[in-house]
């Protein structure tokens, strides 16, 4: 029988999130079990008492609950198809990065094997596991969800159950991660043109805090326009912007480094303005960016 999934688990992935999350396990207690397709991966673990298993069956085998820390749920397909006959019975919590409709599907097929599948999406890099700035999205059966709970919490601090669709949780990271990779992409641009000119990241970068720190004002300000549909150009115009970016593309021009990403920017304000937009706020751009681009 497996052991009480509030003492034991197993965790199969150990690239740097599967390895934080089985060493946040091992510092609280719990009976911990390990696969990783490069099992050498596991020694560190295994020397603090986890135990690696010799096969993905033996790791779904051994307890009820399963974490996955996977690249994508293609992996968990390749990983888990030959040992499929294992998973009835046991409550797979993939943190896997993917679609919300590749989540809805790998449920389907957890569940088709017998098992139950909770979707996760991890808020934070591997240094912040089991700690409370860590913080998750869920989706998936309710009753999984508040039974694990408490296990939940052990690698992932703040817990958001986002409701029974098995997408959200993927969707909620999804969304996440629009916003996360651009801005980062925004701070390489700008420590490049920055480089171009002589000063350092490092010179830049209380800056560029000061600046993202003061992006949530600006969120609050236009989230209850956007949902009120009123884009009126008020306190500012495309057309503005379009002038700005066009300054932002010519300066990274100048300093001779790459363009691709301001001129992307600078094509949204275009677009917006060539549609008739150029006196409305700029987040008229969200209309524009709710259907496919020409």
């Amino acid at each position: 029988m497996p052991n009480a999934p509030q003492q034991s688990v197993t965790v199969i992935g150990l690239g740097p999130m599967g390895q934080a999350m089985a060493a946040a396990y091992l510092d609280r207690g719990y009976h911990v079990t390990l696969w990783n397709r490069t099992p050498s991966r596991a020694d560190a673990l295994v020397e603090r008492g986890a135990i690696l298993a010799d096969s993905v069956e033996s790791a779904l085998l051994a307890n009820e609950l399963v974490i996955l820390s996977l690249t994508d749920f293609d992996a968990m397909y390749e990983i888990l198809e030959p040992a499929k006959d294992a998973v009835a019975g046991r409550t797979l919590v993939n943190l896997s990065s993917d679609t919300p409709e590749k989540a809805r599907a790998g449920a389907r097929w957890v569940a088709g094997l017998g098992g139950t599948q909770l979707t996760g999406g991890v808020l934070c890099p591997p240094p912040l596991i089991g700690t409370p700035e860590a913080s998750t999205f869920y989706s998936g059966p309710r009753e999984a969800y508040d039974r694990h709970r408490t296990a939940l919490e052990v690698i992932t601090g703040t817990t958001d159950y986002r409701g029974e669709d098995q997408g959200l949780a993927a969707l909620m990271y999804q969304l996440n991660m629009a916003v996360f990779w651009p801005a980062m992409i925004a701070f390489w641009q700008t420590a490049a043109i920055a480089g171009a000119h002589g000063l350092t990241a490092q010179e830049i970068a209380p800056y560029v805090t000061e600046n993202f720190a003061g992006m949530g004002h600006f969120v609050d300000f236009y989230a209850s326009r956007i949902d009120a549909g009123n884009h009126a150009g008020d306190v500012d115009r495309t057309a503005m912007g379009l002038a700005s970016m066009e300054h932002v593309v010519h300066t990274a021009s100048d300093a001779g480094v790459d363009t691709a990403f301001p001129e992307a920017v600078h094509d949204i304000f275009r677009r917006v303005v060539d549609a008739g937009h150029g006196a409305d706020s700029f987040s008229r751009a969200v209309e524009l960016m709710s259907k496919p681009a020409a």
